[in-house]
């Protein structure tokens, strides 16, 4: 019989006034009973709508059920067949918007926990099978993947185990994108990526780091060294800022640059290559996800308040309702409906406050959300020593600047067809570089997406 209770089994997690002090991960995981506890709530759905929700397609109720009968090994079996990165997906992917949005379960109380279950699986198998994947017998063929975050990892992922010789070229100094310098420790080790990158290498794929496409090699240049087909995968690595006064002061970073210092230079560290300011008095100016992780660094960074400035309500953060709940656990102050008109420089110029505004919230924008209205005279001052940008970013457009006839939008996004062919043969795309900023998830299915197009285009030659 499913177990009826209503509401989720909840998540183990370290105490807020320990883990601001830490980078461990906050989310500790579900034991075996909680997770077949958890379980044994799905009712297995025979028309399984949780599935219609998930980009990559994942057999949610099958390898739900195969944890509710202890073969926990068969459910990480399941979630592979769909996913190059289960134990990422697990803690990072917006399942309350996407696949437990869908749960029948939802409909009186609360959908089953299908992303810890996901993250249980996925590191049960890390935890107790030390083997390898084999290599696929190689078809003869070789495919280019420019940038190893998670578009370019599960397009590679999928070109792999049909056999195919993939190369993945990562302009950093270590693979896994977004993943490694954008999202912080406590939320995902990057032990973990490391683990998911090392078996799509036992898959057969191949990682060059340190290669700058559009610098060291063109995207030409690789269709000319026998690859048959390049997949861009690069992301929207380029940080976007509001263009109020005072924002080239020192102590103003992009998000990006604040958050590549701590997760991929460990910043953190004493003795580090590239530290961070000592700021006592932080503002994020954002709400989404990337801002929150910022906003709990600068926590952890020993910021004494840290202050997220964001110029909708709470109801319209864009950031997952966990990462809010865990921001206010570790302190961080919530300043909503509060617009930057400008950074205030100290007598050394570096910053000495953000001047802001009161909004209120008019009619509904093109996005959804209830559009900002500034309220005439509520000017008022936050005391910063610092002050971290987190409103979006953009494609980088050395791709696009070094490649002869790839069609782009006037945001810099590249444009595709629904099977993440360019305007360019043989030049597939997808993932932020498309789209602009999204989910980890969504990156992926534009790669799987553009991996099986791939594969018929090269087959049918």
């Amino acid at each position: 019989m499913p177990n009826m209770s209503p509401k989720k089994n909840e998540m183990p997690s370290q105490n807020p006034e320990i883990r601001r002090n830490n980078y461990e991960e906050v989310a500790l995981g579900y034991t075996e009973e909680i997770a077949v506890a958890e379980a044994e709530r799905c009712l297995g759905c025979k028309h399984m709508p949780c599935v219609t929700g998930c980009p990559v397609g994942i057999k949610i109720p099958h390898f739900i059920k195969k944890i509710a009968d202890r073969d926990f090994e068969g459910a990480y079996r399941i979630i592979a067949e769909s996913s190059s990165l289960p134990a990422v997906c697990g803690r990072v992917c917006p399942q309350e918007s996407q696949c437990e949005a869908k749960c029948v379960r939802g409909l009186k109380g609360e959908p089953v926990g299908i992303g810890r279950l996901e993250r249980f699986a996925a590191d049960r198998h890390n935890d107790t099978v030390t083997e390898l994947p084999e290599k696929p017998e190689p078809n003869g063929h070789r495919v280019a993947v420019v940038g190893s975050g998670p578009s370019g990892l599960a397009c590679a992922g999928d070109l792999a185990r049909k056999g195919y010789a993939v190369t993945v070229f990562e302009a950093l100094h270590t693979a896994g994108g977004v993943l490694v310098y954008g999202i912080p420790e406590f939320r995902l080790p990057k032990a973990i990526v490391k683990k998911e990158i090392d078996t799509l290498c036992a898959l057969g794929v191949t990682i060059e780091t340190n290669m700058v496409i559009g610098k060291v090699l063109s995207v030409d240049e690789l269709l000319g060294d026998g690859f048959e087909a390049v997949f861009i995968g690069t992301g929207a690595g380029l940080p976007r800022f509001m263009g109020i006064p005072g924002e080239n002061l020192c102590g103003v970073y992009s998000a990006n640059e604040f958050l590549t210092r701590i997760n991929l230079m460990k910043a953190y560290r004493d003795g580090s290559a590239t530290p961070l300011m000592n700021a006592k008095n932080v503002a994020v100016v954002g709400g989404g996800n990337v801002a929150m992780d910022a906003a709990r660094c600068a926590k952890r960074l020993g910021a004494e308040n840290v202050y997220i400035v964001y110029r909708r309500g709470e109801a319209e953060l864009p950031a997952r309702a966990e990462e809010v709940e865990h921001a206010k656990e570790e302190g961080i102050i919530f300043r909503l409906l509060t617009n930057p008109t400008e950074i205030l420089p100290d007598e050394n110029g570096s910053v000495g406050g953000i001047r802001c505004v009161e909004m209120g919230l008019g009619e509904p924008d093109e996005s959804g959300r209830r559009r900002p209205v500034e309220i005439e005279g509520s000017d008022f001052t936050i005391d910063v020593d610092c002050v971290v940008m987190s409103i979006g970013t953009s494609p980088n457009p050395l791709i696009k600047s070094t490649t002869d006839g790839l069609e782009c939008t006037k945001w810099g996004g590249i444009v595709t067809d629904e099977n993440g062919l360019t305007s360019r043969s043989a030049v597939y795309a997808g993932g932020d570089a498309v789209t602009g900023a999204a989910t980890v998830i969504l990156a992926m299915g534009a790669g799987k997406t553009a991996a099986k197009a791939i594969d018929e285009y090269i087959q049918s030659k």
